[in-house]
Order: structure tokens, then sequence, then C-alpha cells
């Protein structure tokens, strides 16, 4: 009895899910902001705990499913009629880096950190800071890039070229703070790297938000001011 009772709100559990993932959209399985993200946790949550909870009646599963779904569907209609709402709810992409200049305040506002960013950058096969024109942070937690147009996307082959040796750039300053195991890696000392500052009319690494090094490129420097 206890199977045939475990089978029921299995089966149960399983339609409502599906009824309610296809009337809530691919945005709840995408997870396009975070509520949808919280929205999904929720409505697994809801399921989980009433099939493991002797206590709880088949009627609980579709109660609770069912008002979640109604929930979800009454705020995407909201998102749909009212753009205040949507604003509030959705939240709007932030610019993090602008023609090429890292906007520290939006950085901090976001709460994110340079090491957090170029990672992000990495993931979307953007190895340099200096490659960036547009960085935005949107509502998921993804970033979107638009390159300088010298750094688009172009292959040697469209130009019959032949290849040449690819660097990773690496970061001699961030955050104020020189990363001394790096300038090492390089080869090269502090006199040196406080000869290029100079160049950029900077007289201490504190003034320095970041500084990365890229062979063939040369020093690539933003301040906070």
């Amino acid at each position: 009895m206890k199977w045939m009772h475990l089978t029921v709100e299995l089966v149960t559990g399983f339609v409502l899910l599906f009824l309610v993932v296809k009337v809530a959209g691919k945005k709840l399985i995408h997870q396009i902001s975070p509520f949808t993200f919280i929205s999904a946790l929720v409505l697994g949550e809801l399921l989980g705990n009433a099939l493991y909870d002797d206590h709880v009646h088949l009627w609980y599963i579709i109660y609770s499913i069912s008002l979640w779904g109604a929930l979800l569907l009454l705020v995407e209609y909201m998102n749909q009629k009212w753009l205040s709402f949507r604003r509030f709810s959705e939240g709007k992409p932030t610019a993090l880096i602008r023609n090429g200049v890292i906007d520290y305040e939006a950085l901090k506002k976001s709460r994110m950190t340079l090491n957090q960013l170029q990672s992000l950058l990495r993931q979307s096969e953007t190895f340099s800071l200096r490659e960036v024109a547009y960085c935005y942070l949107e509502a998921n937690g993804s970033i979107s890039v638009l390159k300088k147009s010298k750094y688009q996307k172009t292959t040697r082959e469209d130009f019959q070229l032949p290849p040449q040796s690819v660097y990773v750039p690496i970061t001699l300053i961030r955050d104020g703070k020189l990363l001394t195991d790096e300038l090492r890696e390089l080869g090269k000392d502090e006199e040196w790297l406080q000869r290029e500052l100079r160049a950029y009319g900077v007289t201490s690494y504190q003034e320095v938000l970041i500084a990365e090094w890229l062979e063939g490129d040369g020093l690539f420097v933003q301040t906070y001011s």
C-alpha cells in the first residue's frame, strides 16, 4: 500500500512539474533572472519535501505545486503588462566596462572583484582586458562582451597569413597591489615595471586598478582615476 501511495505521488508530482515548466516557459529552465533561479529551486523543494514526508497527503502536493505555478504565471503576466514591474523583478544589465575603461564603481556595486571579472571574461574567450570595448553583467550573473574592432574574430586563413605564436596576458598589478610572482614569471623586475608605469604618468602602484602585460602588445594600464 505504501509503494502504491508513493507511486501515485511521484506520477502526480511529475505531471504537475511537467505542466508548470511547459506553462511557465523556458525562462524557468534557463534561469534568466535571480527570481527564476529561486523559483526553480523552490519548485523542486516543494515536491521533494512532500514526497519524503509521511504526513503529507497527495492533495498537499497538488495544491502547493499548482499554487506556486499560478504565482509564477501571475509574475510573468505582470512582467509583460507593466514595464516598471519588469525592471523591478528582472533588473537590468550593468555596464562594467565602457569604451574600454573599467567602471570601478559599477564593479563595487555589483560586489564583483577584478579576479571574478577576469575569470568571466576568460570563459567568454577574452583573455585580455585590452580587447574589451563594452562588458555588461546580465541579470543572471553572466556577462556579455563586445570586443574592440581589431580584436573581433577573424581567421588567418581568411587573409592567407601564416600562423603566429599565441601569448597569454599576465596581470602584474591588481587593486593597487603588485603581483610579484607574476612579475617574476615574466622575467622582469620592479625597476623595469616602474619605468613602464612612468610612461603612463603613474608613480605608485596604489594608483593602478589593473596592469597587464601581453607579449607583442606591451603593457596595458588603467588607474583608479
